[in-house]
């Protein structure tokens, strides 16, 4: 669930929660890079078991990377999240369980808000689209040349929904790449995989927590082979970067322990209730509270009020995921008496930081010099200039000045290309001085005024304020949404995705009829024929309603409700177009489990196979650390000995595959069950890391804080002296505002080479190698490092220089090694080198993935955490 400013707000609250993490670099060494040996202890000094990833948190930023270009083709973008996935793998390093989920369909409250962005999305993309339209014909209108080759990002949101192509072909590929990674990387040889993709229903974030409670809910072994790690549990977490949800807990326990209380003083249950009321400032199923902004510290106004309210409570808001209404009514009434002021208090800010900026525009127009000279006589910041530069024709750069100075003076207004001279739109009249800000947008409510409350019923509901049947009817409507939120966090029920759409008639729910390419033609078309019975769910235009924000991103779509009887009665009649194909990607699915041929229960798996069990099987939990389930035997099976294919036209065929598959299914429970929201008996608790002082230095005093480097307190920081930089100077390229590109790693294949890392058994080990021509240094997390001395041109790959050598295959074979440096079938050979890089990574797929494995409910009895994963920012 993402909540904007949430993780600011969060880090600088509670600024020892994060720890940059310690990450080993591929070395390169004459020319042959050899792969990062994650089977080797952590360098963060820490060992995880488990590693939980929240798949769309990384799709998304491997379709528009910040650093480099997006990906030219699907392909591209698969191999770009193959080596995101391996990056996270080689800092974390789960010794256990890689736990891998995509979001399937979500229910009908997510839905909403999924329609909502997306339509809003389609529309200012064709403003945009127009908008260039318009600039392009008035530029060919004035008798000037324009660029027709344009590329445009394909509309990634849509592409990231359960039952899209892309979405299908992204489970295929991941099922190639978990299986390429058993068969060829040390660190995965008794790793149990399980993926979970599109086509299971529910989020990811979901799926993994609903895995984790199932799998602590159940009993078993508190000692035994699976149990090895049982005494090794870390002492506290860590910059990728980690968040460390146990000193989290610490910094917690400080803010809401309360005194006096007329009830027990339970801290897990306090805890509880600080997630519930994060609820009111940001979730993905209802609107927050219009009064509740993260950066105006609502969330410290909340903790205020329920400490301040609790005593009059008689106990806790919430209990296992369920509310106890007469209770939060005494909290939001408190709320309720501060609204007035915030809104007065929140227009005055802004005034006051309009006021501001009009005053900073005019000091820099003031300020600001009329002529900057350009090209050799143009200024330099000390030190910038890499070399000198021979002045170049002065007499004819001074008259050009000179000539630019008169065209200024003799028209004022005139305005200038870059170049300084003039354009053809010239004399255009200069805007006010007050013209120079936006446009605020309309705003009917006006909160900072008395009377909103029956301006607010009136617009948005066309009620009066008096109708208390209405008000309540609409005060019941989101309360009930809250309780489903919460329950939905810490329960899961199969209630809640009971009856959900498929996932093409989930497309069809979130879709505008701009996106209708990614359905059927037949159902394309109920989205645009005026005859249509459901063309009223597809508007081609809608009002934002900001409701109180700024920006049309943050307003909400007024857009039409999904009457779900409508949309499924016009289904009916397109289902019978739909190809096979189509007819499978529409279908729901489930988790597959993956083991390598080292791994105890691949023989188990195997065994199945042969014997063609059809019926559902336990897992034997002394086999696989401890975890419980169903297996049953899968169609599509990656099975030992047979070929696994490459859906990616540039990466090789697995022609020596060992791994396996199989159906895995979570342990069931009945309907009523309730999940305790308790921490397990026997758990061991971190030993604390605050410091005394830590707490009364939250805020830092001003103070720029810097956060801590790996696990160890003690850890020291590398040095550089000045004979080092000066080093580095000569041999590193000077051009760092370059954006990053596209690495390239080492081909699986050679893991099994003498000159690289073992395979998986009793291989040679690497031999020594001469020392690389410059210092490797680790690099600042989230900066393009160049590990290629070349810019601009695709380099010759270490792999190919490394096969030049006798007895190895001919170098023209590997010519065309793609972005990962994988072998390229014969007929794919093509020129598809990039140079070295990496990407940077979001800081809530750290918090939600990194830090999931010690500090979440750890299905394995060896680690038994200390409390319940509250729901991931």
């Amino acid at each position: 669930m993402g909540v904007p400013a949430f993780f600011r707000w969060l880090s600088r609250k509670y600024p020892s929660i994060i720890v940059n993490c310690v990450e080993e670099k591929a070395k390169e060494c004459n020319g042959v890079k050899v792969p990062i040996d994650t089977s080797k202890p952590n360098p963060n000094e820490v060992e995880f078991d488990n590693l939980y990833l929240d798949m769309n948190g990384i799709i998304h930023p491997c379709t528009h990377p910040e650093d480099k270009p997006a990906p030219k083709n699907e392909d591209e973008m698969m191999v770009a999240i193959f080596e995101y996935i391996d990056r996270i793998f080689n800092i974390v390093r789960p010794r256990r369980l890689l736990y891998m989920a995509i979001d399937g369909v979500a229910p009908r409250a997510k839905m909403n808000q999924q329609r909502s962005r997306r339509f809003r999305a389609s529309k200012e993309g064709m403003e945009a689209a127009e908008e260039k339209q318009k600039i392009r014909q008035e530029i060919l209108a004035k008798g000037r040349a324009v660029a027709l080759s344009e590329v445009f990002p394909r509309e990634s949101p849509c592409l990231m929904t359960s039952g899209t192509e892309f979405m299908d072909n992204l489970a295929k590929c991941l099922r190639y790449y978990i299986a390429d990674r058993l068969n060829s990387d040390p660190g995965w040889k008794n790793l149990t995989v399980i993926l979970s993709d599109a086509s299971a229903p529910g989020e990811g974030e979901h799926k993994i927590m609903d895995y984790i409670r199932r799998q602590r809910g159940l009993p078993r072994e508190k000692q035994g082979k699976h149990d090895q790690f049982a005494d090794t549990m870390p002492v506290s977490e860590q910059e990728f970067i980690f968040i460390r949800l146990c000193v989290l807990r610490e910094y917690l326990e400080r803010e809401l322990t309360m005194a006096s209380l007329p009830f027990t003083f339970d801290f897990e249950r306090s805890i509880d209730d600080w997630v519930f009321m994060c609820f009111f400032v940001g979730n993905d199923f209802l609107p927050h509270l219009p009064s509740l902004e993260i950066r105006e510290g609502a969330i410290d106004r909340l903790v205020n009020i329920y400490k301040n309210v609790v005593h009059k409570t008689g106990g806790y808001l919430t209990e296992s995921g369920f509310v106890n209404l007469q209770r939060v009514q005494m909290i939001m009434l408190a709320v309720g008496e501060v609204e007035d002021s915030i809104f007065k208090k929140r227009k005055d800010d802004d005034d006051n930081f309009k006021r501001r900026q009009k005053e900073k525009r005019k000091r820099l127009k003031r300020d600001h010099p009329s002529f900057i000279p350009g090209g050799q006589f143009s200024p330099q910041a000390l030190g910038n200039r890499s070399s000198p530069q021979a002045i170049c024709n002065p007499r004819q750069a001074a008259f050009e000045m000179r000539m630019h100075n008169s065209t200024t003076s003799a028209s004022p207004n005139t305005s200038l290309t870059p170049d300084g001279s003039p354009s053809l739109g010239g004399g255009i009249k200069r805007k006010s001085e007050d013209s120079d800000s936006e446009p605020e947008p309309e705003d009917n409510i006006r909160l900072w005024e008395t009377g909103w409350k029956q301006r607010y019923y009136k617009n948005k509901f066309d009620v009066d304020a008096s109708d208390e049947k209405f008000r309540r009817k609409v005060v019941q409507s989101y309360v009930e949404g809250l309780c489903w939120v919460l329950r939905y966090y810490y329960q899961v029920p199969q209630s809640f995705l009971a009856g959900s759409f498929k996932p093409l008639e989930q497309l069809m729910g979130v879709f505008p009829a701009a996106s209708g390419n990614f359905l059927p033609p037949t159902w394309r078309k109920l989205m645009t024929d005026p005859e249509s019975s459901i063309i009223d769910f597809y508007p081609e235009d809608f009002a934002i309603d900001l409701n109180g924000k700024k920006y049309a991103w943050q307003g909400v779509a007024l857009l039409p409700f999904v009457d779900e009887r409508r949309l499924r009665a016009a289904l009916e009649e397109v289902y019978p177009d739909l190809t096979p194909e189509e007819t499978r990607r529409n279908s729901l699915g489930g988790d597959v489990l993956f083991v390598g041929k080292h791994h105890p229960l691949c023989d188990f798996i195997v065994e199945q196979y042969k014997s063609k069990n059809t019926e559902a099987v336990d897992i034997p939990p002394e086999l696989c650390h401890g975890i419980q389930g169903k297996l049953t035997l899968n169609d599509n099976a990656v099975l030992p000995d047979q070929v696994v294919e490459s859906p990616v036209p540039m990466l090789r065929d697995l022609t020596q595959n060992s791994a396996v598959s199989i159906s895995f299914k979570d342990p069931q429970f009945a309907e009523d069950f309730v999940f305790k929201a308790t921490v397990l008996p026997g758990a061991k608790k971190p030993a604390p890391v605050l410091k005394p002082g830590d707490w009364e230095k939250t805020n830092n005093d001003g103070r720029p804080w810097r956060p801590q480097l790996g696990f160890n307190r003690d850890r020291k920081p590398v040095h550089l002296d000045q004979s080092a930089f000066r080093t580095l100077g000569h041999t590193m390229p000077r051009d760092r505002a370059m954006p990053g590109l596209y690495p390239n790693a080492v081909p699986l294949a050679a893991y099994g080479s003498p000159y690289a890392r073992p395979l998986m058994g009793s291989q040679q080990q690497i031999p020594k190698l001469l020392p690389s021509k410059c210092p490797l240094l680790p690099a600042p997390l989230g900066c393009s490092t160049q590990l290629s001395s070349t810019a601009g041109a695709a380099p010759l790959l270490a792999w190919n220089r490394m096969l030049q050598s006798p007895g190895q295959f001919q170098p023209a074979q590997y010519q065309g090694l793609g972005p990962m440096a994988y072998p390229q079938r014969p007929e794919d050979r093509l020129d598809r080198g990039r140079q070295v890089g990496h990407e940077g990574l979001s800081p809530l797929l750290a918090l939600l993935c990194c830090t999931a494995a010690p500090l979440a409910p750890n299905p394995c009895p060896a680690v038994p955490t200390d409390t319940p994963h509250p729901p991931a920012a």
